[in-house]
């Protein structure tokens, strides 16, 4: 591995869009070291909450509530994992998470966009045909 390869083994990519997505700090923050723990093959990682929250100076009850956002706002996708522990006992381990492409957030927004247009240009044209009678008192 040469210099350059090393030096970009340390560093990792976040998407310019996510800032045009109105998320929160902490989410962006959240969603930051996530992609940082993926594995660029899969897009999975399966940092604990713990780790999470040592790492973006959160607690692990401010972290669950950002990935829940995140799962919400369909950047991620998050999956129970389990293990054998030494005793033999199924034990649940971290959540495996699934980074989405960005793009599928992007383009369901802009959807929803046009949706909200469209239907706010229906209504428009509705009450111009119907213009609504004033009361008399």
């Amino acid at each position: 591995m040469n210099e350059t390869q090393k030096r970009l083994r340390c560093q990792f990519v976040l998407p310019n869009d996510i800032f045009d997505l109105g998320l929160s700090g902490g989410e962006i923050l959240v969603y930051a070291f996530l992609i940082r723990c993926e594995d660029r093959e899969t897009y999975t990682c399966y940092p604990s909450y713990d780790t999470i929250g040592a790492a973006v100076g959160m607690s692990r009850n401010t972290v669950g509530k950002y990935v829940s956002l995140l799962e919400h706002k369909g950047l991620i996708e998050t999956e129970q994992t389990f293990f054998t522990s030494k005793d033999g006992k199924k034990r649940n381990g971290n959540l495996l998470f699934r980074i989405l492409p960005i793009q599928d957030v992007i383009d369901a927004r802009f959807q929803r966009e046009l949706r909200r247009a469209d239907a706010e240009r229906r209504l428009q044209e509705y009450d111009r045909k119907h213009p609504r009678k004033e009361a008399t008192g």
